[in-house]
């Protein structure tokens, strides 16, 4: 017979055993790491983040545990992020190519116009041999310290947009104030397309467009719609896709190469989780936010093959001073446009077989 007194003693020894069991799980880790992303839990970064942390801790049974800070809690910026991962204060970051072109500027072939012609062809190089070697130098540039894990996306696509018109080829750019980052290449497209870089804070832009400042930009729709840009009078996208909107995913080499090979395959295997998720991510979001622009009064314009090819032709001088201005500059634009035609070649392949 089980009496109060024995059911009290057997559920308190429940208990215990359940809170030594938590806590020998909360501290079972073998290694520790902390994921930091200057942005938001609305974000692509942040929804690959949250599948890489899900992925590795289940697959590694716990001896990976990963922490994530969204935001500036660790650092601010890409420069300062990047310094944080080399001296091992950060794990796991992510930026932009704008945001590491100060330390690595070769990263910005990833910014060139119109080489990267779809999704299919964006996400098939960027799952190769071309980010193999992009991690190759970042290690040499870095002493080893920074590992180059995978290149996902952050936002799809950039595309032209304006207060003023709709935008067909580039002698409708002629004269329109779009803004840029302070960065050379996205000012050396603008002035190829005849218009005028005007650089401008994030968030100074929407008190921009209002008052004229800049009448035009390169964004993603998801950022146009998060910032609200259409109230402030930007109602024009030509989805000319002059940019894959790349993220750039780093780990500190020293940590990873610290583990034993089969958890450093989990984390491999986790940041491809991630890839996969952050290409997912922009074509999710971006239906509702393309729904939204049109019923704020907005126009969206896609070119025809041969307009595309017209602001292709447009933007060469930005290749020629890519190789020029940037060190290797002419390696990195060869070895992309080669990684590109590749895929090119095995997709006109599978299309073949695929529609027959």
């Amino acid at each position: 017979m089980i009496t109060t007194k024995n059911l009290k003693t057997t559920l308190l020894a429940s208990v215990a055993a359940v809170s030594l069991a938590l806590s020998m799980t909360a501290t079972a880790a073998d290694f520790n790491l902390r994921a930091t992303a200057n942005s938001n839990d609305k974000d692509e970064d942040y929804d690959g983040l949250v599948v890489f942390k899900d992925y590795v801790e289940s697959h590694s049974n716990g001896k990976i545990k990963v922490d994530l800070f969204i935001g500036t809690q660790l650092c601010a910026n890409g420069t300062e992020c990047l310094q944080a991962l080399e001296d091992g204060a950060v794990d796991i970051y992510i930026s932009t190519s704008g945001g590491a072109a100060n330390m690595y500027p070769y990263v910005q072939v990833l910014d060139l116009p119109y080489l990267l012609t779809d999704d299919r062809v964006a996400e098939s190089v960027l799952s190769g041999n071309f980010t193999r070697e992009m991690r190759k130098a970042i290690l040499k540039d870095s002493d080893n310290k920074v590992r180059l894990m995978t290149i996902g996306n952050t936002g799809g696509w950039r595309n032209f947009a304006n207060t003023k018109h709709t935008v067909k080829s580039p002698a409708d750019m002629q004269g329109l104030k779009i803004r840029t980052v302070v960065a050379d290449l996205p000012q050396e497209l603008v002035k190829a397309l005849g218009a005028s870089p005007t650089p401008i804070p994030w968030p100074e832009l929407f008190t921009s467009f209002q008052t004229g400042i800049v009448e035009g930009s390169k964004n993603g729709i998801t950022d146009i719609m998060g910032m609200k840009f259409p109230e402030a009078g930007l109602k024009y996208v030509t989805l000319d896709g002059h940019a894959y909107m790349s993220a750039l995913w780093y780990m500190n080499n020293d940590n990873f190469l610290a583990m034993p090979e089969d958890l450093r395959k989990v984390v491999v295997d986790g940041f491809s989780a991630l890839q996969q998720a952050t290409f997912a991510s922009p074509k999710r979001k971006s239906i509702q936010a393309y729904k939204d622009f049109t019923a704020a009064g907005g126009t969206i314009y896609v070119p025809t093959p041969e307009q595309k090819a017209q602001f292709q032709k447009a933007a060469e001088p930005v290749y020629t001073w890519f190789k020029g201005n940037v060190k290797d500059g002419t390696k990195w634009y060869e070895l992309l446009k080669q990684e590109t035609a590749k895929t090119q070649l095995a997709l006109k392949s599978a299309y073949q077989a695929d529609l027959n």
